[in-house]
């Protein structure tokens, strides 16, 4: 228990310091290239912030523990929308500019609702049991390449955020520390959930608990410190920018590579989790396009967390 206990605090302080690192190198390229920093969230910020779930789903695969790797990719990107943002805005309210709405945050939600589609195969072909099959992952492989692709055509015309102060640096420099912040969010998001999978075995939780909370929150820690960080430093569009990326890289590269490897199958909890992250992927994209100044203010931040809350409690009162 002692070494587990060791395992989280260690991994809090290497994420922490690694998030810092990995903002400072981000932004200072962004600012150089003149990309747009929110291609830069959503490109090398959500892919280093996702490393903690690509290997915990890896591990599942090989592993033949799907119900571990369906729950931390759901779990994860339900943590990102809700509690992830809600922080962030909580800190520091989030003015998400047009192109966000408009063109990223489209890709989160077309993502979630592929998910739910492709998995529900007795509804909808009327076939034994649910799942996402070699084929389905290959298909949100597909959308992945499409994504990324896509992204690169958006990717200049970057201009520091008002407020925003950028240390510049040499290119190598910067693309050193965002190595050694991406190596170091893997790092610690491993030491944390490691002690916590200790933590609760000993006490018994499910599989699929496991999953939904406890390897989905550590595993979405990296977000978590990287966009808190971001936030406060003015950096609006990769806070934003990191949550939207890696809710759609955790569906459509990771899920979808975990698929391919082998069929998931899904539960009916599964499903109404699926479903409980197409409809707040839809509120929040709703909510962002009614809005005249598409800002996520600290009282919206607010209820985001408590909807996450609420979730986590309707969580346990399934699986336990």
């Amino acid at each position: 228990m002692l070494i587990a206990v060791f395992s989280i605090l260690a991994g809090f302080a290497i994420l922490l310091k690694s998030g810092d690192t990995l903002v400072e190198g981000a932004s200072s390229i962004a600012a150089r290239y003149r990309v747009r920093p929110v291609v830069i969230g959503l490109t090398i910020v959500a892919f280093g912030t996702s490393a903690p779930e690509l290997v915990v789903n890896l591990l599942s695969a090989a592993k033949g523990t799907p119900a571990l790797a369906i729950g931390n990719i759901l779990g994860s990107n339900l943590v990102n929308l809700m509690f992830i943002l809600g922080i962030a805005a909580v800190i520091r309210p989030l003015r998400v500019h047009l192109t966000i709405v408009t063109r990223e945050t489209p890709f989160m939600l077309l993502a979630a609702i592929l998910v739910l589609i492709m998995a529900s195969d007795v509804f909808l072909d009327g076939t034994a049991a649910d799942a996402l099959s070699r084929t389905d992952g290959l298909a949100l492989l597909g959308f992945f390449f499409i994504f990324l692709y896509y992204t690169f055509l958006t990717a200049r015309g970057g201009t520091a955020e008002e407020g925003q102060k950028i240390r510049l640096m040499s290119a190598g420099k910067a693309a050193a520390m965002i190595a050694i912040g991406l190596a170091g969010l893997a790092l610690g998001g491993n030491f944390l959930v490691d002690g916590a999978v200790s933590i609760a075995k000993l006490l018994g939780v499910s599989e699929g608990l496991i999953g939904l909370t406890i390897v989905a929150i550590g595993t979405s820690l990296p977000e978590l410190v990287t966009s808190i960080i971001a936030a406060r430093k003015g950096m609006v569009d990769l806070a934003v920018g990191n949550v939207i990326g890696s809710n759609i890289f955790n569906i459509f590269f990771i899920l979808g590579l975990t698929a391919t490897l082998i069929p998931l199958p899904f539960t009916r909890a599964n499903l109404v989790d699926a479903a409980i992250l197409v409809a707040v992927s839809l509120i929040f994209f709703a909510s962002l396009v009614v809005s005249k100044n598409k800002m996520i203010a600290r009282w919206k931040g607010a209820i985001l967390v408590g909807l996450y809350v609420a979730y986590l409690a309707y969580t346990i009162y399934v699986y336990v």
